[in-house]
């Protein structure tokens, strides 16, 4: 029998510890369409980003992938579903904070368990939040609203939706000013932002993409975004962190997950395709566009993430003593 070259199986060593090897990655996926299934409308900050990331993939995943809108219990209809779909890595949930952090402990009866019925794939983008009022409000920054607001009787302040990022982080800021702050719940975005704009509520938290636009018309007045960094499309506007207000930091994120008894050869292949297209330019600059924060976590990070942000907002949503109506 023909010896190897020991030149030639230190090569081949070595290519077996390579990340993302393509042919290998290729033939875990599956032969069929990969569905993300979404459980926010159309038109929705997820939708926006899953649909982005779908038509990204289309170009790696040749059987193809379609986005599967299934709205309903602030996406429990649709993790639910994932959660019960055959692992085979052609049903995926394109999920996120709300469904995989927030909801185990604002629902006492959830139909899925994120850390028990999900497997992480990667996490894909993140979206930060201003914090705006009517521009007829006379104020002009975060400790003069706190003043404004402290010398009234209450402040009332909007949401898209109880039990969302939004919502907390109205909490949050009412608990350390010492405001007396109702929160005012829409269900409809539309909805919220008639009445922030009309003056009907007097603070809300607003992701970056919705709010961007009346700020810069004049419309609103933004005090404070509560990323990392100041955000692109409202370079003016601080941060809470540099306002002396870290512990309101906070952001909203998106990621895929599948259901947990996928394969790992499976779940490779998956993170591989999704971490190349979030790492090339023409996704990122869309995201980046639309007002969103590129990722690119892979499975191993983002179940960290998703660990750690699951109990940041338990002791939130513990303090608030918020419970959702089942």
């Amino acid at each position: 029998m023909r010896q190897s070259h020991p030149g030639r199986r230190a090569l081949l060593a070595g290519a077996a510890l390579l990340p993302f090897a393509a042919p290998g990655a290729r033939a875990a996926l599956p032969d069929r369409p990969i569905r993300l299934v979404l459980g926010f409308p159309p038109g929705s900050g997820p939708d926006v980003v899953g649909r982005l990331l779908a038509e990204a993939l289309r170009e790696s995943w040749p059987a193809g992938v379609v986005v599967d809108n299934k709205p309903g219990a602030a996406g429990a209809i649709a993790a639910q579903e994932v959660a019960r779909a055959a692992p085979d890595g052609t049903t995926l949930l394109f999920g996120e904070v709300g469904q995989l952090a927030m909801a185990p402990s604002t629902y006492a009866r959830l139909p899925y368990d994120p850390a028990r019925d999900f497997s992480a794939v990667a996490e894909v983008a993140a979206i930060d939040f201003a914090f705006v009022l009517p521009a007829s409000l006379p104020v002009a920054d975060l400790d003069s609203y706190v003043t404004w607001g402290k010398a009234r009787p209450q402040v009332f302040m909007g949401t898209f939706g109880a039990g969302t990022p939004g919502h907390f982080g109205a909490a949050m800021l009412a608990a350390e000013a010492g405001l007396r702050a109702e929160a005012v719940h829409f269900r409809a975005t539309g909805d919220a932002m008639t009445a922030i704009l009309g003056g009907d509520v007097q603070g809300m938290f607003g992701t970056i993409a919705l709010v961007a636009p009346h700020v810069q018309a004049g419309r609103l007045k933004a005090l404070a975004v509560t990323g990392p960094a100041r955000a692109p499309l409202l370079p003016q506007v601080p941060t809470m962190a540099e306002l002396g207000r870290p512990s309101l930091g906070f952001h909203a994120w998106f990621g895929l997950v599948a259901p947990a008894a996928t394969p790992a050869p499976v779940l490779a292949s998956l993170e591989e395709g999704v971490l190349r297209v979030l790492a090339a330019p023409p996704l990122r600059a869309r995201l980046a566009e639309t007002g969103f924060r590129p990722a690119g976590n892979g499975r191993v990070d983002f179940a960290r993430m998703m660990q750690a942000e699951t109990a940041r907002w338990a002791e939130v949503v513990r303090a608030t003593g918020f419970r959702a109506i089942e």
